[in-house]
């Protein structure tokens, strides 16, 4: 039987972990001069973060809800 908490080893920063992945090969492939390649990269860094942004802003909402709850 698997437990909840084995399921998701990464602590939860996957999504900062790759916004900030992709960041980085932008600013390589810009570098060098792939500017397609940067261009790209640079757009799904700023998804991953916006997706990873508006997630956290939701569950601090979540966590500060259930916490007023449960006083």
């Amino acid at each position: 039987m698997l437990n909840r908490c084995d399921f998701n080893q990464n602590n939860g920063f996957t999504m900062l972990k790759l916004a900030i992945l992709f960041a980085v090969i932008s600013v390589i492939a810009g570098f060098f001069g792939f500017g397609r390649v940067s261009s790209g990269a640079a757009g799904i860094a700023k998804i991953f973060f916006f997706i990873f942004l508006v997630l956290f802003v939701i569950f601090l909402v979540v966590a500060i809800s259930a916490g007023s709850l449960v006083l």
